[in-house]
């Protein structure tokens, strides 16, 4: 299954994405969504819903599996799209690695610069930084559970940050991550304000050895709210923008 479905209404949709497939279409990224030969995430869900389109208004990189919103409609779109610009926008990610990181908590955070082949890379300087709050703790047998925290929606901010603290996601080939089955790196948890009120949504990943893995279980135990967790302070007179707030991760 590529997705398994959380909530449907009238203005937006929630599913758990799986980690084998694209959001777009991978031949045709811009095709509207319910467009014959369109096979990316985006269609599959209107089509099985019955909707016309449904709006990406925010996106994971196809390796990367969790929560994911998508808007019905165009008002919907333009209100969820201003929350994520806006910072209202709270996400939590999984990651597993099988490298021993330079920290195991803490703060990373700096400009993003394109490297070679479509690859970026976290530079020193921090006039438009990608900034990620993290903790960590042993999964056993030498691999390490991150829970991230995105400050900023960049792309490929996880995925660079991860090996810029030594500690790339375990089957992220491009980053340097070892040989897996799969990327290990999950959106975990998405909070947003809605018509008023506070909306929160949790899926656990679906596929991979992290599922119905008994150290995963007990290292999420005292992650459960992750709202309320005391995370890293973020450094005096770090400024950041909202440019990228919907881009891939």
């Amino acid at each position: 299954m590529n997705y398994s479905l959380l909530d449907h209404n009238a203005d937006f949709v929630v599913v758990n994405k799986g980690s084998s497939i694209e959001v777009h279409n991978p031949q045709h990224p811009d095709t509207q969504a319910g467009v014959s030969g369109d096979h990316g995430l985006l269609a599959q869900v209107a089509r099985d819903l019955g909707l016309e389109r449904v709006y990406p208004v925010h996106r994971l990189d196809r390796g990367t599996s969790g929560v994911m919103i998508m808007a019905c409609h165009a008002a919907a779109n333009r209100q969820l799209s201003m929350a994520f610009a806006a910072r209202q926008v709270q996400k939590f990610y999984l990651a597993v690695s099988d490298s021993r990181p330079a920290k195991k908590q803490g703060l990373v955070a700096g400009d993003m610069e394109k490297a070679r082949r479509g690859s970026w890379k976290l530079a020193q300087s921090r006039h438009n930084p990608a900034a990620t709050q993290f903790f960590s703790k042993s999964l056993g047998g030498g691999k390490r559970l991150f829970l991230l925290k995105p400050c900023t929606g960049k792309t490929h901010q996880l995925r660079v940050m991860m090996k810029a603290i030594g500690a790339p996601i375990l089957g992220d080939s491009r980053y340097g991550g070892s040989a897996a089955d799969r990327m290990y790196l999950h959106a975990w948890q998405l909070q947003f304000p809605w018509q008023g009120q506070a909306r929160g949504y949790a899926a656990l990943p679906e596929s991979g050895a992290w599922v119905g893995d008994v150290s995963l279980t007990e290292a999420l135990a005292e992650w459960q709210e992750p709202m309320n967790l005391s995370w890293p302070k973020l450094p005096p007179g770090l400024v950041i923008t909202s440019e990228g707030a919907g881009k891939e991760e």
